[in-house]
């Protein structure tokens, strides 16, 4: 099989999020980032089990500069053949979209593999937008994959139960928890991974349909408020005006 898994750059998660004095750009400064747990914990280690199976091929794609081919390089390590990089920043959800399906048609590929989201935007956005540029099935958040010659049965969790689904391939997938199990990459393959070939290759034209007019910070949580169980007045009031209990 011809499989697809698009990575994230991400900052890790005990990042202190700052921004620019005018707020309306990410502060880079001093951040140490990460490949998206999504992408690599699921989308990448099912796509390798599934070549294991099958056979095949894991391309890895990402859109960013040179400085994130670290990233890229612990996907080669971990298990992808070869990787390719668009090299851009990746400015918009709508911008990358438009460069997974780009290259995704014209290699057809049996597979697109994403995380479910970003830990950083949490938008869930470009899987969706991906299949619909390519007009392609999509199956979001799934938990579970079974493949049998070009038919896939996934199955997602949903309110009150489990939903199970069949696709042929060429078919887009958002991968959830549970999909796969983490793997650490081991020695011979950080030694494999420097040996793999990245392609770098230009951005196709990608209009951004929104812009980032500016950041701003959640409310700050107010401390714990003890009531004395005799004051049950006090209680209600407290639940209904500020809890916004109804």
């Amino acid at each position: 099989m011809k499989l697809l898994v698009c990575v994230s750059q991400t900052p890790d998660t005990t990042t202190k999020v700052k921004f620019s004095a005018d707020n309306t750009a990410f502060d880079t400064n001093g951040v140490q980032y990460i490949m998206n747990p999504y992408d690599e914990w699921y989308a990448l280690v099912r796509a390798l089990e599934l070549k294991e199976q099958l056979g095949g091929s894991v391309t890895l794609f990402h859109v960013g500069p040179k400085e994130n081919e670290t990233v890229i390089r612990k996907g080669l390590a971990i298990g992808a053949d070869s990787a390719v990089r668009v090299d851009a920043v990746a400015s918009s959800a709508t911008f990358v979209a438009k460069q997974v399906a780009a290259y995704a048609k014209a290699e057809n590929f049996d597979v697109v593999f994403m995380g479910k989201e970003t830990i950083d935007y949490n938008g869930s956005e470009v899987p969706a937008l991906t299949a619909e540029l390519l007009d392609m099935p999509f199956i979001s958040y799934a938990n579970n994959l079974k493949m049998e010659g070009n038919s896939a049965t996934l199955s997602r969790e949903i309110e009150g139960g489990k939903e199970t689904m069949e696709v042929d391939t060429p078919f887009v997938v958002s991968c959830a928890k549970d999909m796969a199990e983490q793997r650490i990459p081991n020695m011979r393959g950080i030694m494999m991974a420097k040996r793999k070939p990245i392609n770098v290759i230009a951005a196709v034209a990608a209009e951004d349909l929104a812009t980032i007019v500016r950041y701003d910070y959640p409310p700050e949580k107010t401390g714990v408020k003890l009531i004395d169980p005799e004051n049950m007045d006090e209680l209600v009031n407290l639940l209904h005006n500020e809890a916004k209990v109804i």
